[in-house]
């Protein structure tokens, strides 16, 4: 998995990621602490706290559409990036079937997103 992913390290409040950005990557937590939240009449609105282990920005990677939220690192964090190109590779030899249910999984995520934003 390594040879074909790349770490990437942020430091505590680097932004990673934000909202309405172009996605291009997802990220799997290694180490640390990330932050992920939305505006709402000009405040911003922590969602989510992602641990190591956990993943974001995959929803981007499924629906190719913008960020829909931001994501800050809280503390120093250590992340695996999965650039669009190896998700979509790895995606293709997958039961056309997952395919239709990720797409409905991202669909269902945007939509929660934008009601945890009204």
């Amino acid at each position: 998995m390594t040879a074909i992913l790349d770490r990437k390290t942020y430091g505590a409040g680097d932004v990673i990621f934000t909202e309405g950005e172009r996605a291009d990557v997802a990220y799997i937590i290694q180490e640390g602490l990330v932050a992920l939240s939305k505006q709402r009449d000009g405040q911003e609105v922590e969602l989510d706290l992602v641990e190591a282990n956990g993943i974001f920005g995959e929803v981007a990677l499924i629906d190719d559409m913008p960020r829909m939220v931001s994501a800050r690192a809280l503390e120093p964090s250590t992340v695996v990036v999965i650039s669009r190109r190896v998700f979509k590779d790895k995606l293709e030899g997958t039961d056309p079937f997952i395919r239709g249910l990720l797409n409905m999984f991202a669909a269902n995520t945007r939509k929660l997103s934008r009601m945890a934003a009204s």
